[in-house]
């Protein structure tokens, strides 16, 4: 009976912990959304009033977003040259903590541009709990609605025709290419999942970590942290760190050897 009721207890204390933690991240994520509001009117130069002149020039910091992106390493292996175009229009990039069901939230914001009509391109994760670890169940994205011939997530390939072939025009076709826009048609899981062999189970698990990586990564530091990647100051702390993990690394292997 102790072992019971003292279990039952933990239990009680757990889920209070759980429930304590939700509504922590919800305050605190209420806390920083006006910061974040003031950091995209400076950006974006949309509010003239509010911006005082030493904060930004009139017209804003051109390219704010590509250029804190590019500076993550994780998420700067996704974006292509070609992308670049695309990604001078992101005008603000939201995270937002998500209850039901658990997960979060990316949007992404676009003024008009030449490449799609979409203004806002959100990405959701859906978590689960797996003993108290959160396991992603599934990503979902967004539908892209892109202007004719400016898909980013094709290219059209010309091949030559065979020699002596009557045809001798050039064959072309759409194939699918490299781009941080797949971010927003994430990897499925199957219906059936026992009928995917183990090879590409693997492939998959290995895309959904990738992608999840690139989520999380956009999440916990890009969005918090913008400016500082934008200046490169992020960047700079983001490798002392590598090397302190690195150092301790060497020091643990100097110990096993003694």
């Amino acid at each position: 009976d102790f072992f019971l009721s003292d279990q039952k207890e933990h239990d009680e204390i757990e889920a209070k912990f759980k429930k304590e933690r939700e509504e922590l991240i919800t305050k605190y994520q209420n806390l920083y959304a006006p910061l974040y509001e003031k950091r995209a009117s400076i950006v974006n130069a949309s509010s003239a009033e509010e911006t005082k002149p030493d904060e930004a020039a009139s017209n804003g910091v051109p390219e704010f977003w590509l250029g804190a992106l590019k500076a993550n390493e994780i998420v700067a292996v996704q974006i292509t040259e070609r992308d670049q175009g695309a990604l001078k229009y992101l005008k603000d990039i939201k995270s937002y903590y998500v209850s039901s069901p658990k997960g979060f939230k990316l949007e992404f914001y676009f003024d008009e541009n030449p490449y799609f009509t979409n203004s806002v391109l959100t990405k959701e994760y859906h978590m689960e709990e797996d003993d108290d670890e959160p396991i992603l169940e599934r990503a979902v994205g967004t539908k892209i609605d892109w202007k004719p011939g400016k898909d980013l997530t094709v290219k059209l390939m010309k091949k030559k025709p065979k020699k002596g072939a009557k045809d001798t025009t050039p064959q072309t076709k759409l194939q699918a290419c490299e781009t941080f826009f797949n971010f927003f048609n994430p990897p499925e899981i199957p219906e059936n999942e026992e009928e995917i062999d183990p090879e590409e189970a693997e492939e998959l698990q290995d895309l959904m970590e990738q992608d999840y990586d690139v989520g999380a990564t956009i999440r916990d530091k890009i969005v918090p942290h913008a400016v500082s990647w934008f200046t490169g100051e992020a960047v700079e702390s983001d490798d002392e760190a590598g090397d302190d993990e690195d150092d301790e690394d060497e020091e643990d292997e100097d110990e096993d050897d003694e």
